[in-house]
């Protein structure tokens, strides 16, 4: 399987017989999937996802509902013919059956759960889904590598809503600092992991490999993920941001998914990604790619106002600029990369 690509050239990673079948079963028991269990698929068949996914599916002797292409009107008629138990989705699929207009028609009373990866969900779209949507709301976070995976079951933790829950079954994980320490609860950095299905390493890249190792003072290895994040004292995990998207302003850290997260609770905007841009006095600032809700109208001095008085000021936006959409990748993931590239010739300061 090849990784995203959204930070940078996608990388092979092999996956093994035993590996795919350690993380099926693991699905199958985490996420009660068994031969009463129907699931609902509509991600791309050659997507890590998709595959954990089916092989849970077929692991479990499931039945399977497989969209050619994802569309609202397909998903929403699929799913309340068939009520399945069991829907993986991503977060920007369930952003548009949200906003589908016929959305409240299709009858979904049989309350199936809803699995999202691949990317963040905000809070607000996380309320929104409990408050509208039958049924269990599960976020999954983890690898292609197979190093870390944690679950947040969101209705039974509302008030950790921001997080990606806790480490799944077998799972260890820790936060480290940029000289290799390791970090107290509470406290951020990078997030390290070990599994009992991780990677032996890149395909044909054992440089890439290398980089990605970090020993613990017993010479146990775990795999660097790139996410910057931390543990509160109840062991749930929090996302700040990947490390190759993180803004340093003025010596200061910025977090590009906090910024993203005060602007898509504008009423006015359906989704927002921010990415650094060059800075003569600052090295970096912010600047935000944003699409809006349909029949809104807001303009990007008002976005920028109604932000400054949210943000702290190391976090405000030195541009905003209005999509008719984000480019994405295969699972929709945002193609942050190029908007960096776009951000470069922005006039900033």
């Amino acid at each position: 399987i090849y990784s995203s690509g959204t930070t940078g050239t996608p990388k092979g990673i092999p996956h093994t017989y035993a590996l795919r079948s350690l993380q099926a079963q693991g699905f199958c028991r985490g996420l009660h999937i068994d031969a009463s269990s129907g699931v609902l698929l509509s991600t791309p068949l050659s997507s890590n996802w998709t595959l954990t996914a089916l092989a849970a599916a077929l692991c479990g002797g499931a039945a399977m509902y497989l969209l050619p292409k994802f569309e609202e009107q397909a998903f929403l008629e699929t799913a309340a013919r068939f009520k399945p138990t069991h829907s993986f989705l991503v977060p920007t699929q369930i952003e548009r059956i949200l906003d589908f207009v016929a959305f409240e028609r299709f009858d979904l009373s049989h309350g199936g759960a809803k699995f999202s990866a691949g990317a963040p969900l905000s809070p607000a779209r996380k309320k929104e889904t409990l408050a509208r949507w039958p049924g269990k709301l599960i976020e999954l976070y983890g690898m292609t590598e197979g190093s870390v995976t944690t679950a947040l079951d969101a209705g039974a933790h509302p008030d950790k809503l921001a997080s990606v829950g806790r480490l799944s079954e077998g799972i260890e994980a820790k936060i480290i600092a940029p000289d290799g320490s390791e970090r107290p609860t509470g406290a951020t950095g990078e997030i390290v992991g070990r599994a009992p299905y991780m990677m032996d390493g890149y395909y044909r890249r054992p440089d890439l490999t290398e980089e990605i190792v970090w020993r613990d003072p017993a010479g146990r290895i775990f795999q660097r993920t790139g996410d910057i994040g931390r543990f509160d004292d109840d062991g749930f995990l929090y996302l700040c941001d990947r490390s190759k998207d993180m803004i340093i302003s003025g010596g200061q850290n910025v977090y590009t998914t906090d910024i993203e997260s005060v602007l898509t609770s504008h009423p006015d905007i359906a989704e927002a990604a921010v990415v650094g841009a060059p800075s003569k006095r600052w090295g970096e600032t912010p600047v935000a790619f944003v699409t809006l809700r349909a029949d809104s109208h807001a303009s990007p001095e008002d976005l920028m106002a109604w932000s400054a008085g949210r943000l702290a000021k190391h976090q405000r936006l030195a541009a905003v600029e209005i999509r008719p959409h984000l480019p994405r990748g295969q699972l929709d993931k945002v193609l942050k990369k190029e908007l960096r590239t776009d951000a470069a010739a922005l006039a900033v300061d």
